[in-house]
């Protein structure tokens, strides 16, 4: 089973190196394909010549889409740029898909040894279970076809892997795979933890009554 690792970038420097080098750990048949929305630090020079680069317009869905659109995968991975998986990760996504299953992500651990982390990363992996509804940092797959018949990732400006899963569930069951993807924590340390907590749950609460979503982006930005 061939997959398509899709990696959206923008100036990620600092995280850039840990990734290739996690990413070259993977076992099993994938390709990896970095969409670029414009990066004005080293990101792109640090890549090199070791993968497939796209340049795109900037903004998460737009440069996923980019990316998709020259994938060759049977199987679409998206990945966050300061995200780790485990070295089985593709393989274990490859025994849900045998099992029938055409969507799905990973069980998410972040990189912080607070309990309240912890404790968020647990939440997370529920919502998915009760609620089926996965978040980009869960690194969310797909087949091929899903890809396509969803119509691709929402063009949205923020929102748009929220949107998705609400398109996915209609039709598929969100599966999570047995293995961990670990993420990291800075958007919730250097926010403080409890109120990154809190405005994420009041943004999507915006979304879901139906709130402007470049008003709901503008306040994603304070958050980050």
């Amino acid at each position: 089973m061939k997959f398509s690792i899709i990696v959206p970038t923008l100036n990620e420097e600092e995280n850039i190196q840990l990734l290739l080098e996690n990413i070259k750990s993977l076992k099993g048949d994938y390709e990896v394909i970095f969409s670029d929305g414009g990066s004005k630090d080293k990101t792109l020079s640090i890549i090199g010549d070791k993968h497939k680069i796209v340049n795109s317009k900037k903004g998460r869905a737009n440069q996923m889409n980019t990316a998709a659109k020259v994938s060759v995968g049977e199987v679409l991975l998206f990945l966050h740029c300061d995200s780790i998986l485990q070295k089985d990760a593709l393989l274990k996504i490859e025994e849900k898909i045998n099992k029938g299953y055409s969507v799905g992500c990973f069980n998410i651990a972040f990189d912080s040894s607070s309990i309240w982390m912890k404790i968020c990363g647990i939440l997370s992996n529920l919502r998915v279970r009760l609620r089926q509804i996965a978040f980009g940092d869960q690194g969310i797959f797909m087949k091929r076809e899903v890809f396509y018949e969803v119509g691709g990732i929402p063009s949205l400006p923020i929102m748009e892997d929220y949107e998705l899963s609400l398109r996915l569930r209609k039709s598929y069951r969100i599966c999570q795979v047995d293995s961990r993807i670990k993420t990291s924590s800075r958007r919730f340390i250097k926010g403080g933890i409890f109120s990154t907590m809190w405005k994420m749950q009041r943004l999507q609460s915006m979304y879901r009554r139906g709130v402007n979503i470049e008003e709901i982006n503008r306040m994603y930005k304070d958050v980050r």
